[in-house]
């Protein structure tokens, strides 16, 4: 068991990727010398040389691009956006090519490429390096799409990322990279893609994922202090959504609070309330609440807090789910 910070766990899962299978490489801006902006690369190119862990020109294009190409020649490449904000020219290659290769091949062509993207707010950054764009990807059939809240999932879920057959888009939280939690690399991990109990609780389910799962660990612990039990469940994957799990839950608390930093208006948010309002409607004491960040640009530093949603509103959405 050892205790680490979430941007070593990731650093520590691409070096025993790397270590296992020499097909795995690293490609992207600043990922080999430097090691990362987040240094979430730190020390690879030193142990494995630039031959597999490439350093590109800033052309995310470009990245994606010769990602999917070493794909079609059996390598497993793990590409970093450097920040969520600059994915935007490569979403043309990952939308029309990376996505639709299994299809179009008739299951023939399989293309597991991993593409890293740091996201989120919470670091006082400038435009285009604060952005939440995974219900932009978890659109978009052939695609997974997954988020880690914390060190151990951050090391193990990228561990299986490397090892699908599926692209997989790989959203990091960028404001907990430091946040350190226990890593036990001889555990035998769950499925990527099944959402996981953070903690109990009785009186209503708050989903969350990524950075915002934190957030509702907190809102819960204040809610005990005034006699609430609320169940935080960690969704970890946007696609697919383990909407069977979210289910269980709210048919034993009745109600649901759905948090994420990305806009509520066509948010992961709004497909969850969705669909546990088609199965669960019998059992709702209240409509399904979204809590998220405003359908606006992301605003300067010195207004991000106003942005972000935080302990207060998640306990104010609480609040109006338990007056029903």
């Amino acid at each position: 068991m050892a205790h680490m910070t979430l941007a070593k766990a990731l650093n520590e899962a691409l070096h025993t990727s790397m270590d296992a299978d020499p097909k795995v490489l690293v490609m992207g801006e600043d990922v080999g010398r430097l090691g990362g902006v987040f240094r979430v690369t730190d020390g690879l190119q030193k142990d494995f040389g630039e031959g597999r862990v490439i350093d590109t020109p800033l052309a995310e294009s470009g990245i994606v691009g010769t990602a999917i190409g070493l794909a079609l020649r059996g390598y497993r490449p793990v590409v970093e956006i450097q920040f969520d904000g600059f994915v935007f020219p490569a979403y043309d290659q990952i939308v029309t090519q990376l996505a639709k290769m299994h299809a179009r091949s008739l299951g023939r062509i399989r293309l597991p490429v991993v593409i890293r993207i740091p996201y989120g707010g919470g670091i006082g950054a400038v435009e285009h390096h604060s952005e939440s764009p995974e219900a932009l990807f978890a659109h978009v059939a052939g695609l997974k799409v997954v988020s880690p809240s914390n060190s151990s999932d951050a090391y193990w879920m990228m561990r299986q990322a490397i090892r699908s057959d599926d692209p997989v888009i790989f959203f990091e939280p960028k404001r907990r990279y430091w946040d350190k939690s226990e890593v036990d690399k001889e555990a035998v991990p769950g499925p990527l893609h099944k959402a996981v109990v953070a903690r109990e609780g009785s009186d209503l389910t708050l989903v969350a994922y990524g950075p915002m799962v934190k957030v509702c660990l907190e809102a819960a612990a204040v809610a005990a202090e005034e006699g609430r039990s609320l169940e935080v469940l960690d969704l970890r994957s946007m696609s697919p959504i383990d909407v069977d799990s979210v289910q269980v839950s709210v048919e034993r608390t009745r109600r649901l609070v759905v948090v994420h930093e990305a806009p509520v208006f066509l948010g992961t948010g709004a497909e969850i309330a969705a669909r546990i309002t088609e199965r669960c409607f019998h059992h709702l004491e209240a409509p399904v609440l979204r809590v998220g960040g405003y359908h606006a640009p992301y605003p300067p530093a010195r207004l991000e807090d106003e942005y972000l949603p935080g302990l207060d509103r998640v306990l104010d959405a609480v609040d109006r789910s338990l007056a029903y």
